[in-house]
């Protein structure tokens, strides 16, 4: 497959008119790229525990990949915003994580695995990005909202059949041969990028200049003028706190499990992990729809509510069944932020040029919350016991909701008057 070096509109081409193939092509990419990731996270762990790698050993390079991912967002975005070619970007982050996972398969050393993994976390600053650069450059802003609901639905598909056949692969095979799989899924991801027609994708949209033509590049504000808008920040603050919450739910709850004596502790939180998935695949498209009619807040602010409420259920019981029932909430609040960053993030920075270095700052932002929640959560779980450490989220995520409320702005261009 050849990745063209110019995905730009042509002179006058603004108005979005995108071919079936390349829409079809860009579902693809959304299912095997969250098919290939999947093979990495836990089942990393897993996989140099039964190397014989030592507890610090494993959580160095996992937290190495971390940090990786984390510092990558705001360059990776400075950069998407300049260059013309997202397609190969979305090219170069899929031939990273094959490289990853080959490298962790054949030669699963402590200097060529963090080397693996930071590749791999690398591709957080800008893999998610691109997509949703490319996805405003091919549909514009206006049909924006539904076109993440897809992306959303695709991706989660691709990430429940992915993590199924890598729990089959690991069974009748072994952890080695689930590295080799994901390498495989870059593959077809390629041939589904190789659709994508770069001429489909206009350069001034994909970062936020819809009315810019021509192939040079579009007018960009400085990079300091984000750091001023009022309701920017305010978006980022409440991902933050999302996050500071979020991130610790299921690894507590995996905790619990892990640490009982229940038989089927590895299904539970198989369970816990692929039901949220399944949600999002089912209703990201009719968030997309809504996100339209009824405005980018109201979602937002449900998604956001089913998280304490879910936090207060974990506190209250560890019946597996009721758990495995309120990780629909958590299905809930993944399609709203799912659907929702991205397009909050394009409504706040139209004519600016700086979608993409907003997105990575936005990023940014849940990820330093996502990192302080796994290491405070754990904190007050080990000191007061594991409901205090839910209750302790169910904190955090009521802090989150009410800043939203009483500060987040409507940002849909045709209704910021409402819900104020």
């Amino acid at each position: 497959m050849v990745v063209a070096a110019d995905d730009a509109g042509v002179a006058g081409a603004i108005e979005p008119s995108p071919s079936g193939a390349t829409l079809c092509g860009l579902d693809a990419v959304n299912l095997f790229l969250a098919g290939a990731l999947s093979g990495f996270g836990p089942y990393v762990a897993a996989f140099l525990a039964e190397q014989k790698w030592t507890q610090q050993d494993i959580g160095f390079v996992l937290t190495a990949g971390g940090f990786a991912g984390l510092l990558s967002q705001l360059p990776g975005g400075a950069v998407l915003d300049a260059i013309r070619s997202k397609r190969f970007a979305v090219a170069l982050g899929a031939a990273m994580v094959a490289a990853g996972a080959l490298i962790i398969a054949l030669w699963p050393t402590f200097p060529l695995v963090l080397t693996a993994l930071v590749l791999q976390g690398t591709t957080g600053g800008f893999l998610g990005l691109a997509i949703a650069a490319i996805s405003l450059g091919l549909v514009g802003h206006t049909a924006l909202a539904e076109r993440l609901g897809r992306n959303q639905r695709f991706a989660s598909s691709g990430g429940v059949v992915a993590a199924g056949l890598m729990g089959l692969i690991a069974y009748f095979l072994s952890y080695h041969a689930i590295f080799f799989a994901a390498a495989a899924l870059v593959l077809p991801l390629l041939a589904a990028l190789g659709r994508i027609r770069a001429s489909d994708i206009h350069f001034g949209r994909a970062s936020g200049v819809p009315h810019h033509q021509g192939p040079s590049a579009p007018p960009r504000a400085r990079r300091w003028s984000l750091w001023k808008n009022r309701s920017l920040l305010t978006f980022a603050g409440c991902v933050f706190l999302f996050q500071m919450a979020n991130a610790s739910m299921l690894p507590l709850a995996g905790e619990t499990f892990g640490y009982s004596k229940e038989a089927f502790s590895s299904l539970i939180v198989s369970a816990l992990i692929m039901v949220p998935q399944l949600t999002v695949a089912i209703i990201a498209p009719w968030a997309g729809r809504r996100a339209n009619t009824w405005g980018r807040r109201p979602l937002l602010l449900v998604g956001f509510a089913a998280l304490p409420i879910r936090a207060l259920v974990f506190a209250w019981t560890t019946n597996p069944v009721i758990l495995i029932a309120a990780q629909l909430l958590d299905g809930v609040s993944g399609t709203m932020l799912g659907v929702l960053t991205a397009l909050i993030v394009a409504d706040l920075t139209t004519d600016t040029g700086r979608f993409n270095l907003a997105q990575g700052f936005v990023g940014t932002m849940s990820g330093v919350g996502a990192s302080l929640s796994t290491t405070l959560s754990g904190l007050v779980a080990g000191s007061l016991g594991r409901a205090a450490g839910f209750l302790g989220i169910a904190a955090v995520a009521v802090a989150a909701v009410l800043l939203l409320w009483l500060l987040m702005p409507e940002t849909n261009p045709s209704n910021r008057n409402k819900l104020r």
